[in-house]
């Protein structure tokens, strides 16, 4: 590691892995010199964790730094020791990491070979000492954000309502480019998506793919029948369907995507418990109480969402979604997946509502 990166500082940690900014030592493939990039360490220690590593790692490899708002990934390596990395190429899964994530259990490939020999000296020397496992973790190296996540990025600045749709214009592409090969993100938020800073304006990269699914062919249209099942995601961006426990399809990121511009349009935040940071998203008020969308269309499919929202808080605020925002935004958080825009469709009515009078 230190011959390729160094690492500066700690700028993320989550559940499953701790992210950090670095800097390229010397030019080569895995970069060139003085670069900064973002380098996430991911410990290997349950095949739980590493089935979401391995998801994560080929939706990267499958986007293959081809679009300019999803995340790049620069180089991959996997750690077998405490010093010892060992680059994977392109295009060879990491072995050991795919039989423990089919296993259910942590695979040493060098325990293998050495496992008759310490058989054997358990035997010679009678001695019950557990044999300790070396340390294993995949790192990612990935492009820099230097905007932060879009809640810091948008929070910190005041209203604008191009920059608003900078941000549509570039998820809307985004979420066409992935439906379209078949990755399905599953956990959809503003913490996921990440902001490059330009003379130009915000670029916005759709970042965090552990929880994505990929299937055969594309998601959108017809192939978006595929069904999945597993419940994940956020609470407050999750589609009915997942809330529900029922199957879903790639729909699924539709809701999620129209919680995000709702939010983004309207700047509509909340604080979720035991928390003082806000957050873009939206929502629906029972009593006291903040219920996410789409638990609230379980308990009543029929809920009308009111958009754009008539109790609005002091300014500054952006003006109010024209009516073809209002009705999009709508389309996107139906209750039926079947009458959400597919990621396309989404694409091109982005385009009509965002084209100048």
């Amino acid at each position: 590691m230190d011959q390729m990166y160094s690492l500066q500082r700690e700028v993320g940690r989550g559940s499953y892995g701790v992210v950090y900014e670095g800097r390229v030592m010397e030019t080569g493939w895995w970069g060139r010199s003085g670069d900064t990039v973002a380098i996430k360490r991911l410990p290997c220690c349950s095949p739980e964790s590493i089935e979401l590593y391995l998801q994560e790692l080929w939706a990267m490899r499958a986007t293959a730094r081809s679009h300019p708002n999803i995340i790049g990934l620069y180089n991959c390596m996997l750690q077998t020791g405490p010093k010892t990395l060992q680059p994977l190429k392109s295009g060879r899964p990491p072995l050991d990491l795919v039989e423990s994530a089919l296993k259910g259990r942590v695979v040493d490939k060098d325990s293998k070979s050495q496992t008759t020999n310490i058989a054997k000296s358990r035997r010679r020397h009678s001695t019950t000492e557990p044999v300790q496992r070396r340390c294993f973790a995949l790192w990612l190296v990935m492009e820099y954000c230097d905007g932060g996540d879009l809640n810091q990025y948008m929070l910190s600045r005041c209203p604008d309502i191009q920059r608003n749709y900078e941000v549509v214009r570039q998820l809307s592409s985004a979420m066409t480019f992935l439906h379209g090969l078949g990755i399905v993100h599953r956990d959809l938020k503003p913490a996921n998506v990440l902001v490059c800073v330009t003379n130009n304006g915000p670029v916005v990269k759709v970042a965090d793919f552990g929880l994505s699914k990929m299937v055969e062919g594309p998601t959108d249209g017809e192939q978006s029948r595929l069904a999945l099942s597993s419940t994940c995601g956020s609470d407050f961006y999750m589609a009915p369907e997942v809330w529900d426990g029922r199957s879903y399809t790639a729909q699924a990121d539709i809701f999620s995507l129209g919680v995000l511009f709702w939010a983004v349009l309207e700047r509509l935040t909340f604080l979720e418990d035991g928390s003082s940071q806000e957050q873009l998203g939206a929502y629906v008020v029972k009593g006291r109480w903040l219920m996410p969308l789409g638990e609230a269309m379980c308990q009543n499919p029929a809920l009308q969402l009111t958009i754009p929202m008539r109790a609005r808080r002091a300014p500054p605020l952006p003006p109010p979604p024209s009516p073809d925002l209002c009705a999009l935004l709508l389309d996107m958080m139906a209750f039926d997946p079947d009458a959400r825009p597919t990621a396309s469709q989404l694409q091109e009515r982005v385009c009509r509502a965002l084209e100048p009078p």
